[in-house]
């Protein structure tokens, strides 16, 4: 018997599926390999993203922005760009209408916003890269230049940007993103100092930037009073109820539609460029296009912050934790509200007698950090995953037989039941595929050539959740098709295709038939992509649609129909229509039913349920990243020449967008780990490598083949038994691959990335 085996039938705790839904027939949709719908739009280009969208005298805005971290524009000389070719608007805080500030996100339930500062209202400056004038003209070319041509003079002030000077003045922010900042159980200090065991280290990360390929874009028009706009954003109704804030117009005065985002990690809200584009538009009165450089996206739209963190590892000879300490340090803003919530892995992984749980904030003047990918999980496991491997070799132990040990019967933070949990057999089931009991745990003893091979694996987490506030419509025809609708998103990850199925088993339709509407204020409320939410929110909306369907469909049979008589609970979806779970042969199709009916369609809507299960449970997904590197030692080279990911993450809807969304999100952890740093010039606080020249993200020659595989065990308490997993993938992997450089290297780093030169 393996060590996995033994921890698979110690610890893991199988929960049942819940009975069968009683609307869903025997046709399965929900499972299968399907191509994503939207392939074919985007490979032929005919599918239009925000800056392709054709409007009539459209004109197009450039924007200028500060070179100084904080302090006053002095004078701002715009005569000779109002002078330049095709010029129609040179705006600055002097001549733009009078705006309030946007309502920040997480803070305003109405708020998008990264940054809750005013936007151009006034001289003052508050980070280097803050936009002081926008130019619009004839062409975008036309704009590039005549903003050139701005002149700026400042009275800078004394600008705080030196956060390792700064780090003193740190304090705990009121809380973290709803939950305490601090959590303390037991002395958790006397514990660790007590322990025969101890690991007790800092670890730090860097700012990164979002590089997402779609730069950011808007076009925006003005039309009898209200605004149309197209954007590349991730949350369509609160840019409208933002948008509608600053503007002082009434929500459905503004329409935002966004069908397309060439991908979006958490900071496709708004930002000053939609505020200023839309003001510009107001005032020339014609559609405007503002699509944001590269080094406007790095400068004027925020990214993840850095962190200094501190993992105390207390153990017991036999393993077990006394004392489990994780605190630190995150660089912020005083306009923004994203902490970087990197202690949060700490609270639900791992049992220990005592914790003390504290993360900290430090304001700077910098552009607004934001949500990015895992924000706080990707971070917050480089930290915990490494101190864990750091105790499994201080113990003499297999770091997946520690983990065994270290399994919680309940949440160690909350004391939550969970609500399904399995990491020890995604563990299981990873060290199989990847051939973990062949790992020579000596470091630095694999060699091949030049090259030192080593391996390494941590545990991936993020949480489980469902966005209140979703609503969905089902529009039935009397051809037999299906019209789902809401205010979705697809950014890539195959939205569109998955809620095809999945509204395509619920109705008994082949998902051929069905087609889901998404990325517009106009259809039903949608809630926002983020928090790997998306998936869950949307088909909890549409299971209430469905719901209000099947009582008119009912009504719509009458007593002449085979469904006479029935309850929505003696019925099962199939076949294009309802029939009786227990006599199969009595029915009615969709057609007949309006047919009989003689109406061409039916229309239902209903908002999702409160999603009370967050309450009640600690919802979270799991996995186990196993990755093996190849260390030049001559050069210090790091090559990531193999990676197994094995995913905990409830009921997979479409195992080959899944499987996409696993691998990119391990393709994103891999730049973490090895290559992305936003350079931060603490003297002026400017981003010194504002392009995909300098800033460097995985290309196909940093990465091998993934292999992800997933246990596909349904939560009995979550929509369908699914999990999110736009975010799982890329936690733990930085751990994973600086695990696996000290295997190969007995190089233990602490200071992501891993670059050569820590290695020499």
């Amino acid at each position: 018997m393996t060590i996995m085996d033994s921890l698979f039938k110690k610890a893991v705790r199988l929960i049942p599926d819940k009975a069968p839904d009683p609307l869903i027939g025997a046709e399965r949709q929900v499972g299968r390999s399907l191509s994503r719908v939207d392939g074919p739009l985007k490979v032929t280009g005919q599918a239009r993203f925000a800056a392709e969208v054709p409007f009539k005298n459209l004109v197009y805005a450039a924007t200028k922005y500060s070179a100084i971290a904080r302090g006053r524009i002095a004078s701002i000389e715009t005569e000779e760009a109002k002078q330049a070719p095709g010029v129609l608007l040179v705006m600055t805080h002097e001549n733009a209408p009078r705006m309030p500030a946007p309502p920040l996100m997480m803070k305003d339930p109405k708020g998008a916003s990264g940054s809750s500062l005013p936007v151009m209202q006034d001289a003052s400056i508050h980070w280097n890269g803050e936009p002081v004038a926008v130019v619009v003209a004839e062409t975008q070319e036309q704009a590039d230049h005549a903003v050139s041509l701005v002149r700026v003079k400042y009275d800078a002030q004394p600008a705080r940007t030196d956060f390792d000077r700064l780090k003193s003045e740190a304090h705990e922010p009121e809380n973290v993103l709803g939950e305490p900042s601090r959590i303390a159980i037991g002395d958790a200090e006397a514990a660790l100092a007590a322990a025969p065991v101890r690991i007790d280290n800092i670890y730090r990360t860097p700012r990164h930037n979002h590089a997402a390929m779609e730069l950011h874009v808007i076009t925006v028009a003005w039309q009898e009073g209200g605004i149309i706009v197209h954007d590349t954003t991730q949350m369509v109704h609160l840019t409208r109820s933002t948008l509608a804030e600053v503007f002082g117009l009434p929500e459905e005065h503004v329409r935002v539609l966004s069908p397309f985002v060439g991908g979006g990690f958490g900071n496709k809200g708004v930002w000053s460029h939609q505020v200023l584009a839309t003001a510009a538009s107001q005032v020339v009165g014609r559609p405007v296009r503002m699509v944001l450089s590269r080094e406007g996206v790095f400068r004027a739209t925020g990214g993840r912050t850095l962190t200094e963190q501190r993992v105390a590892l207390g153990a017991k000879a036999d393993g077990t934790l006394a004392a489990l300490i994780h605190t630190g340090i995150a660089g912020m803003t005083d306009h923004n509200d994203c902490p970087e919530q990197f202690t949060f892995p700490a609270r639900h992984l791992y049992a220990a007698e005592s914790m003390l749980l504290r993360q900290e904030i430090v304001e700077l003047d910098m552009v607004a950090n934001t949500f990015m990918r895992a924000p706080g999980e990707s971070v917050g496991t480089f930290a915990l995953e490494s101190a864990m491997d750091e105790l499994a070799e201080a113990l003499s132990l297999d770091p997946i037989e520690l983990r065994g040990r270290l399994e919680p019967a309940k949440d160690p933070a909350s004391g939550l039941t969970f609500s399904a949990r399995h990491l020890l057999e995604a563990y299981r089931r990873g060290a199989d595929r990847f051939g973990w009991d062949k790992r020579n745990r000596v470091p630095r003893a694999a060699i091949d050539g030049d090259w030192l091979i080593g391996q390494g694996v941590a545990t991936a987490t993020y949480p489980y959740f469902r966005m209140p506030g979703g609503s969905a419509s089902i529009k039935l025809t009397a051809e037999g098709d299906a019209v789902v609708s809401m205010a979705s998103h697809e950014m890539g990850m195959g939205t569109a295709t998955v809620q095809a199925q999945t509204a395509a088993e619920r109705l008994g339709l082949p998902v051929e038939r069905v087609t889901f509407e998404y990325g517009d204020t106009a259809l039903p409320h949608g809630t926002l992509a983020g928090g790997s939410s998306q998936s869950a929110s949307i088909v909890a909306a549409v299971m209430a649609a469905n719901d209000v369907l099947v009582k008119e469909l009912l009504k719509l049979a009458g007593n002449d129909s085979p469904l006479a008589g029935l309850k929505p609970r003696d019925l099962e979806a199939r076949d294009g229509g309802l029939f009786h779970r227990e006599h199969p042969a009595r029915g009615e199709t969709y057609v007949s039913i309006l047919k009989r009916a003689n109406r061409s369609e039916v229309v239902c809507e209903a908002a999702a349920p409160q999603p009370m299960e967050m309450l009640k449970y600690s919802m979270h997904s799991y996995g186990a990243q196993f990755c093996e590197v190849r260390v030049n030692r001559i050069t210090g080279e790091v090559r990531v020449s193999r990676f197994v990911g094995s995913f905990d993450t409830g009921r997979i809807l479409n195992p080959k967008t899944a499987a996409s969304q696993f691998r990119g999100g391990i393709i994103m952890g891999l730049g973490l780990a090895l290559m992305e740093h936003t350079l931060f010039d603490s003297r002026s606080g400017r981003i010194m490598n504002p392009s995909l020249a300098e800033y460097h993200v995985p290309v196909h020659l940093d990465v091998p083949a993934i292999d992800v595989i997933w246990n596909d065990i349904p939560d009995p308490h979550s929509p369908l038994g699914l999990h999110g997993i736009g975010e799982i993938g890329i936690t733990g992997v930085g751990a994973a691959v600086a695990n696996a450089v000290y295997n190969a290297t007995g190089r233990r780093i602490r200071d992501l990335p891993i670059t050569l030169d820590k290695l020499l």
